[in-house]
């Protein structure tokens, strides 16, 4: 099952994302005894809410026409957004980094948060503009100290994500903060699925800049798994429903490339990230 956060006006809808299109669950609830009416009141309600959800998703009989929704991120308020770095070694090796020994985690805020065929807005303060193709782990219950071989019952479902990168903001200083959270720098979706049979240590992942293929892997070849990162993270810091962590990317990224032919993204540029399962996220740049 595909869940969604979109837009009715000004008010935030739960959704689900079905071949006939998408599902109001927010609206359904209104009439439906016990039905989740937010996507932070599925996150609550655990494995009984996604049985309300599947049954209703069996009875309905109205439909939004994808086309017609406004997404917005599938997670809206996150407590903390993590991301790793560095996670695949041709990418440590592309961009001359260091092949680390622990994951190398920095955060996003939440202004970086945008959704599915938003715009994104390059800042003038930047040029060296960059994307990173990502399996976003969403997390579902509250955790401390998980055991590696139980840290996949925390997750609620796993999503797509852009790391978008200033790098020149990135490598400006020691810290990667700066480069990493301006605004609609995260955008993650268009939906989270949950309730599946998702290998995440056997993905295929791609990134396309104006449907040209720039990145190619699949997330067998991450240093660090959903499993390890959930677990080295929960060392320090509890994680919370709603959490996102975004797991990291592979070789080719503009960084990558040697000097003279690094084609930063621009204004008018479009970005897509397609995961195998997960579906595709598509922005573009202005």
């Amino acid at each position: 099952m595909k869940v969604l956060n979109f837009m009715v006006g000004s008010d935030r809808h739960l959704g689900i994302y079905t071949d006939e299109g998408i599902i109001d669950v927010t609206a359904a609830a209104q009439t439906v005894e016990g039905l989740p009416a937010s996507m932070d009141a599925l996150f609550s309600s655990g494995a009984a809410g996604l049985e309300k959800l599947a049954e209703l998703s069996k009875k309905a009989d109205r439909f939004l026409p994808e086309a017609e929704i406004q997404y917005a991120p599938c997670v809206a308020n996150p407590e903390k957004i993590l991301c790793v770095g560095l996670n695949y070694i041709s990418h440590s090796k592309e961009v001359e980094m260091k092949i680390p020994d622990y994951p190398v985690l920095f955060s996003k805020f939440n202004n970086a948060l945008t959704g599915h065929n938003h715009p994104i807005n390059l800042p003038a303060s930047a040029y060296m503009f960059d994307y990173e193709a990502e399996l976003v782990i969403v997390i579902g219950k509250t955790g401390k100290n998980i055991f590696p071989e139980e840290a996949l019952d925390y997750v609620f479902g796993y999503t797509l994500g852009n790391d978008v990168s200033a790098r020149d903001l990135q490598l400006r200083t020691g810290q990667w903060l700066l480069g990493k959270t301006c605004d609609g720098f995260a955008p993650v979706g268009p939906c989270i699925t949950v309730g599946e049979s998702i290998n995440s240590d056997a993905l295929e992942i791609e990134c396309r800049v104006n449907d040209e293929i720039k990145q190619h892997s699949n997330t067998s070849k991450m240093m660090f798994n959903c499993a390890e990162i959930i677990s080295y993270a929960s060392q320090f810091m509890t994680l919370k429903p709603g959490d996102l962590i975004f797991s990291g990317t592979p070789e080719g990224v503009v960084m990558g490339y040697p000097e003279g032919e690094r084609n930063w993204l621009k204004a008018g540029d479009s970005v897509s990230v397609t995961i195998e399962k997960l579906g595709t996220l598509t922005n573009h740049f202005i």
